[in-house]
């Protein structure tokens, strides 16, 4: 049955009475990428360790950051940014050399204080235990200070990393929430509540990258395209939050 003009009326007098739904707050603005390497220099960093660092601009192909160990697998030392970040996104891209345990990693949040890292995102071989794209620590209560402890294993199965050939990172870092991406997988998303932790791992911190030799062996990884954009800082607890609750997600290749 068709409604009758009167019932229209009635209808549109109760839709005028309804109270007005208020708009909708504007989104936060969103920060802008930044870049962390100007393309010749090492402006904005700074190095510690004896582990060598510098630019590298092949012909024809982007500007590269390599380290390395310069022949002396004793060499270790990281290439830290001079400007600190809390949350934020991270783009880069890398390759490394391919030799057993040889390793290296992106610390986050990484404080002045020697030994007292921050989460390190690891790039390395998973047949050699060493995840890309997994979340490391070094201080976890109950285990032996340095002895490291996987909060997610990322790229476990090592079928989306590419050996020897560019692969890209990015790494989204908000309070607690840490998620990364490998060659566009999410292969982590990781909310890490432990009420242990210690309040530093959400303190705002430096970007730094690592190498050193493993096993004996002097080998070298390479950084590119790296860049960063902010997001609100977030209020540092002086414990980490209860209910613990760490999650991981890893993909494989289409």
């Amino acid at each position: 049955m068709k409604p009758t003009l009167p019932t229209l009326l009635l209808a549109a007098l109760f839709a005028g009475c309804a109270p007005k739904q208020p708009p909708a707050a504007p989104a936060a603005p969103q920060s802008r990428w930044q870049p962390l390497f100007d393309g010749s220099t090492l402006a904005g960093w700074r190095t510690t360790g004896s582990a060598q660092w510098h630019v590298d601009q092949p012909e024809g192909w982007p500007p590269t950051i390599v380290g390395g160990q310069d022949g002396d697998p004793k060499r270790a030392g990281n290439l830290i940014t001079t400007e600190q970040f809390q949350n934020f996104e991270l783009e880069l891209e890398f390759m490394i050399d391919e030799y057993g345990k040889y390793n290296s990693g992106v610390y986050i949040r990484e404080g002045a204080q020697r030994g007292k890292n921050g989460y390190q995102i690891n790039i390395g071989r998973g047949a050699a235990g060493e995840y890309t794209g997994g979340v490391v620590i070094t201080d976890a209560p109950g285990a032996t200070p340095g002895t490291p402890t996987w909060l997610a294993k990322g790229d476990e199965a090592d079928t989306i990393r590419k050996p020897l050939a560019w692969n890209s990172m990015r790494i989204l870092a908000d309070g607690p929430h840490i998620v990364v991406h490998l060659n566009g997988h999410e292969v982590v998303n990781l909310t890490d509540t432990d009420p242990r932790r210690d309040p530093r791992y959400f303190q705002k911190g430096s970007i730094a990258l690592q190498t050193y030799g493993a096993e004996g062996h002097a080998g070298w990884v390479k950084f590119r395209n790296l860049r960063i954009r902010k997001r609100p800082d977030t209020p540092v607890p002086t414990t980490a939050p209860t209910n613990p609750t760490v999650s991981t997600v890893t993909g494989s290749p289409e």
